[in-house]
């Protein structure tokens, strides 16, 4: 069966109530589909009017009166404050696999006055409740996804058009924006993450929640090798001073016992000097391996431009003292001296196996963000392959 690319809009509420993580895990565990793309958006006045008009169709198993409600309620939340201009935050999920469109409506659920138990994602999220006279008290859909795959074309291809417009870094949105010890935090879901498909992602996702935090920009990225040599660039330097000394010891006793020759402190220093680097490479090579899928070493220099085989989830998070919040839930980089309740102690197996990678310094998140080319996605390709091919 073909494949089909199909949508999850989580609403500006939903992103506020820090529902984004259990509604990801959800959505990926339940439907078995690949998260393909992901794009952060605030929408213009012209997406949000355009998209409304497409809401109310008859392919859409929900009666009349809902989808009436659900366009009603575009209208009214997705668009910027008419007292300040404030735009709203949305994020927009793109999921790929057989049956995508059908899936992702089977997880997020129809809407449905009151609904019992969290069979689906509008049950547990969702509320539609109303007054005795019949009329609506509150609404709130949760999520949006489209019910067709028809409709799936037509209202991707209305985002797409947007994205340039709409889409990025949404920094200049938020309500700490400009204020002191407002930061940016580059946080990655390693491949770790993805090895199988597992709620695993939304669940570490859910976690940085505790921060309070606002998410400002998340993308779905295979690592070049070139970008991740930029990237660890500095833990390549430590690890060559770093590794010096336990690289001589083992040389050390390695030689002597196969030898039979004493070494002393002056020759285990010349070892570490001349070994150490080796060992650091070794061990450099291993973590651009473990992010990209690739060998550097079997690379050539175009090859190293193009993107890794392994999948990752880039996020930036913003707001007062970022770097700091960030790093306290994710843990120290070895899982074993992690506390309780870090993401590193809950997911992570080694100190190069552990679930995240988060920024340890504003200036190092502003250099992160332009190695990982933040204002680019994959968003609009995706969208390009599967309907204007």
């Amino acid at each position: 069966m073909a494949q089909e690319l199909s949508y999850v809009i989580i609403n500006p509420y939903t992103l506020y109530k820090s529902r984004t993580g259990v509604i990801l895990s959800r959505l990926l565990s339940q439907s078995s589909l690949e998260l393909a793309g992901a794009a952060m958006y605030s929408p213009s006045p012209e997406l949000v009017l355009e998209y409304s008009k497409m809401i109310v169709t008859e392919s859409d198993p929900q009666d009349r009166q809902i989808q009436e409600l659900i366009r009603d309620y575009v209208l009214e939340n997705y668009m910027p404050n008419p007292q300040t201009g404030e735009r709203q935050r949305v994020m927009v999920l793109l999921f790929k696999g057989e049956n995508a469109v059908a899936k992702t409506r089977e997880v997020v659920g129809n809407l449905r006055n009151r609904s019992k138990g969290g069979e689906t994602i509008r049950d547990t999220f969702g509320d539609l409740i109303f007054n005795r006279d019949g009329s609506v008290k509150y609404f709130e859909p949760a999520v949006l996804a489209p019910p067709s795959v028809e409709e799936a074309k037509a209202k991707l291809l209305l985002w797409k058009r947007y994205y340039n417009q709409d889409s990025g870094i949404l920094s200049h949105i938020l309500p700490t924006y400009n204020k002191p010890g407002h930061q940016r935090a580059v946080v990655i879901l390693k491949p770790d993450n993805f090895r199988f498909p597992s709620g695993r992602p939304g669940y570490v996702i859910d976690m940085f929640s505790r921060t309070e935090l606002s998410i400002s920009a998340i993308k779905v990225h295979h690592m070049s090798v070139a970008e991740a040599e930029e990237f660890y660039a500095p833990v390549r330097v430590a690890l060559q001073e770093k590794l010096k000394k336990p690289a001589a010891i083992k040389a050390k006793e390695l030689l002597e016992s196969a030898l039979g020759i004493k070494i002393d402190s002056s020759r285990e220093e010349e070892l570490g000097n001349l070994i150490g680097p080796l060992y650091a490479e070794e061990q450099f090579n291993s973590i651009v391996k473990f992010m990209t899928g690739i060998n550097p070493k079997d690379c050539s220099p175009i090859q190293k431009k193009m993107p890794g085989k392994e999948k990752c989830i880039v996020l930036i998070y913003e707001g007062i003292d970022a770097v700091k919040k960030v790093r306290e839930v994710l843990g120290p980089t070895d899982p074993a001296k992690a506390p309780p309740g870090s993401i590193r102690r809950e997911f992570g197996q080694s100190i190069m196996v552990n679930a995240a990678h988060a920024s340890d310094s504003p200036e190092n998140a502003e250099r992160e963000i332009k190695i990982l080319n933040m204002q680019q996605n994959n968003f609009i390709s995706l969208i390009q392959e599967a309907y204007e091919a």
